[in-house]
């Protein structure tokens, strides 16, 4: 038996948007009455890639969505359960009885309206209630969330980023579209032009946002941030290869990133991807989209 006091959420929240923000909240408030942990329960993989064999390309990877979920919402604890085929045929009792109470010392479980779980999703909202009643433990059933009378959902806004729609898609998530990884060295394409330049790559599996130029804010490890002329696509002017890249150009920055865990923040979508007839006009357009960017952030309060 887990000694720890636990108040979970329970979902897989790509994206950590608005509705699960919902969810989210109520675990806090619920935590701090209780004087129990804030918790939530996600997966490594969406379920319903083992489920159906098709891979879904997420808003997030399980670290940034942890991360959003602490910074956002004062999770504490982001517990990441391996989905696999054990996990799959748990029965929808044992997984609250067993896994969430024994395991994880629940004793108060907050869930959206459609939350399904157990084997062959089994578990509903009214079996959760039911069960979590003869236990004693606390149970909050979330309804759904609209904004703008749009039901809040990680499908429409996973359709908004790959449309390039991110003022949209931010807006639902309730916060930027974010990106976090390792510094690793590009083609030193910012060097020659002139701007220290961030190269990251989106992890395997973790939608990659419609191509082209985005105003984005790059924060470093030290805490500080700076806006950014960001080009997510394969950058036909200089390279070849065809291997989708993340590439920001800092602006009013000095200084090497190389080897530093940076979170890039998209916030406008400014261009398409387009290919230059020589390095010099590709410059001449950063620089554009440079006054762009820094026109955006000017007396936004970041």
């Amino acid at each position: 038996m887990n000694e720890q006091k636990r108040v979970i959420a329970l979902g897989f929240f790509d994206g950590v948007h608005r509705g699960h923000g919902a969810l989210l909240s109520r675990v806090a408030g619920k935590a701090a009455e209780l004087g129990a942990a804030p918790a939530a329960v996600t997966f490594d993989t969406h379920p319903e890639n083992l489920i159906f064999g098709s891979p879904m390309p997420l808003i997030n990877s399980p670290l940034d969505r942890a991360e959003l979920m602490r910074r956002y919402y004062g999770i504490r604890e982001v517990i990441v359960a391996h989905f696999d085929d054990r996990m799959m045929h748990m029965p929808w009792e044992d997984f609250i009885t067993e896994f969430l109470v024994r395991e994880h010392g629940a004793v108060h479980l907050v869930a959206g309206h459609d939350f399904h779980f157990g084997y062959k999703g089994e578990g509903n909202p009214d079996r959760l209630r039911e069960k979590c009643a003869r236990l004693g433990v606390g149970c909050d059933i979330i309804p759904k969330v609209e904004l703008d009378g749009i039901t809040i959902s990680s499908t429409y806004i996973r359709t908004l980023l790959a449309q390039g729609e991110i003022e949209r898609a931010n807006y639902f998530l309730g916060h930027p579209h974010t990106l976090t990884d390792t510094v690793h060295h590009g083609k030193k394409l910012g060097s020659t032009l002139g701007f220290p330049t961030v190269n990251l790559r989106f992890q395997p599996g973790v939608l990659i946002p419609a191509r082209g130029v985005y105003a984005a804010r790059v924060w470093f490890e030290n805490g500080e941030s700076r806006c950014a002329v960001t080009n997510v696509g394969v950058r036909p002017t200089v390279d070849s290869h065809g291997e989708v890249n993340v590439e920001g150009f800092i602006l009013d920055f000095d200084g090497d990133l190389y080897g530093q865990t940076v979170r890039m923040e998209f916030y406008r979508y400014l261009r398409g991807e387009q290919k230059f007839p020589t390095l010099e006009a590709l410059r001449e357009e950063i620089m554009r989209n440079a006054e762009e960017t820094r026109a955006y952030f000017r007396g936004r309060e970041m």
